[in-house]
């Protein structure tokens, strides 16, 4: 059953339907490989207990299929709810919380057959790339356990690295499907705004800046799962209707155009070897008759950078404003959470105003840009993974940072203008840890993205050319 870890989460799913295996023997494998694993990189939080789970797979086992996703176990990202499971979102004032209902996105995935294993880590509230919270500590790295996992879907991205499931939810505003994906070997997709609709619930209009998307260790799991998490729910704005996007991933991507934008110029610091190594990723591209081009940036970085400060702030203010407003749960939440409030409630209305005026002049201009390219591509991360103790990192090459989460500045073209990103594996560096890239594409082509991941998987296939060494046999 080891052998059957290492398949795609298509393949599992071939191989339940087939009946070449039961849903209680995959069951079985995947919680045995939890047990070896997960006390070393702790990335599934709140496991259900085992037996229940084997009875649900028996259950499955018994049933008509539901959905190609029937019978696969798995794990929800801590800020989901999972109707019987604990939404915690790592903050000490959600700790124990039992969900009543599943989110949107959860149901979709529950009416296509998955089996609900437990949650995914997460940063507390999802603030910050780095994922560790109070509730369930710290999540390590799939390749070195001692640096950081990345987030704030780091939990779903080591997880699957350590084929403790194979296939997995996240969320990004600023980059919490792309970095982490970008820093474990595996794929991680932000779809276009409107694609994968959260919940109808308050406001609905103003903060279209994050959104739910796929995890795989491969792109047609990622076509597979955006299928069953997408489509429209008309109680929400601007959302995109559904699409078949795995039947149309095989492509010939011969003659596509892609735009380098490397460090925007020298607005976006990196660490030594992180550009060296995209660079010669990029001739793999070139290699399958994709056209690579290096281009200069396209709109003022630091302008940019003010939008999706005032941006964000002004939603998440809006988000954590209730918790703030009580001294005594306002003691309990960390420091970046106050930031994000406090900077929020600061912001006038002029200033609000013109972020959004940034905004819409950026999307004006990635639309110029979508004319002469079919995608851009930017590293998925700064900085190589940095140690799992940090709060933060505080510099990168010896300049100070400003915020808590400057360092993930690159992530924000694509986030603050909505546009679907695949952050997809770009190898390794002399210090054994990987590195992603993002490509970025124009909103609504979520299917162009996918097709130039599949061709670049098909010639590259770096999850399975460099898994973690302790998620071997």
């Amino acid at each position: 059953m080891e052998e059957l870890l290492e398949r795609s989460a298509l393949a599992q799913a071939a191989a339940l339907e087939s009946r070449e295996i039961s849903a209680e023997e995959l069951m079985q494998a995947v919680l045995g490989r939890i047990e070896r694993e997960n006390p070393r990189v702790n990335a599934i939080v709140s496991l259900r207990d085992g037996e229940r789970l084997l009875a649900e797979a028996r259950a499955a086992d018994r049933a008509p299929r539901r959905g190609w996703m029937h019978g696969l176990p798995i794990a929800i990202k801590d800020l989901a709810n999972v109707a019987g499971l604990p939404t915690s979102m790592g903050s000490p004032l959600f700790a124990g919380q039992i969900a009543q209902s599943d989110d949107l996105m959860v149901a979709r995935m529950r009416a296509a057959g998955a089996i609900f294993i437990g949650k995914t880590n997460t940063p507390e509230f999802g603030l910050g790339s780095h994922t560790f919270n109070p509730v369930h500590g710290a999540t390590g790295n799939a390749y070195d356990a001692t640096r950081s996992a990345g987030g704030s879907s780091g939990g779903a991205a080591v997880a699957l690295a350590c084929r403790m499931v194979a296939l997995a939810d996240g969320s990004d505003m600023m980059g919490s499907l792309r970095n982490p994906a970008g820093w474990n070997n595996v794929y991680g997709m932000r779809p276009s705004w409107g694609r994968v609709p959260d919940q109808p619930e308050g406001e609905t209009f103003l903060h279209p800046l994050a959104t739910n998307g796929p995890m795989a260790r491969c792109p047609r799991d990622l076509a597979a799962l955006l299928e069953v998490q997408s489509g429209p729910e008309p109680r929400r704005p601007f959302t995109l209707p559904r699409e078949a996007f795995l039947r149309r991933i095989e492509a010939d991507v011969h003659g596509r155009k892609l735009g380098w934008l490397a460090d925007w110029g020298g607005a976006y610091a990196m660490e030594p070897g992180i550009l060296p190594l995209i660079e010669a990723a990029l001739r793999d591209f070139a290699a399958i008759g994709v056209e690579v081009e290096l281009i200069a940036p396209p709109f003022d970085a630091a302008r940019l950078w003010q939008s999706w400060l005032d941006l964000r702030a002004f939603a998440n203010a809006n988000r954590l404003a209730p918790l703030y407003a009580d001294p005594a749960r306002r003691a309990r939440l960390k420091p970046a959470a106050i930031w994000e409030v406090e900077t929020g409630q600061a912001l006038t209305v002029d200033a609000v105003q013109e972020a959004s005026l940034i905004r819409s002049q950026w999307y004006a201009g990635a639309a110029e840009l979508f004319q002469r390219y079919d995608a851009l591509i930017l590293p998925s991360a700064q900085l190589w993974p940095f140690p799992v103790d940090w709060v933060h990192p505080a510099a990168i090459n010896g300049a100070p940072l400003d915020t808590y989460h400057r360092w993930m500045e690159v992530v924000v073209p694509a986030s603050l203008i909505g546009l679907p990103a695949i952050s997809v594996p770009a190898g390794f560096g002399r210090n054994g840890l990987p590195m992603g890239m993002q490509l970025i594409g124009r909103h609504g082509d979520d299917l162009g993205l996918l097709q130039l991941a599949e061709a670049w998987h098909q010639a590259t296939d770096w999850p399975n050319r460099r898994p973690p060494p302790a998620a071997v046999g």
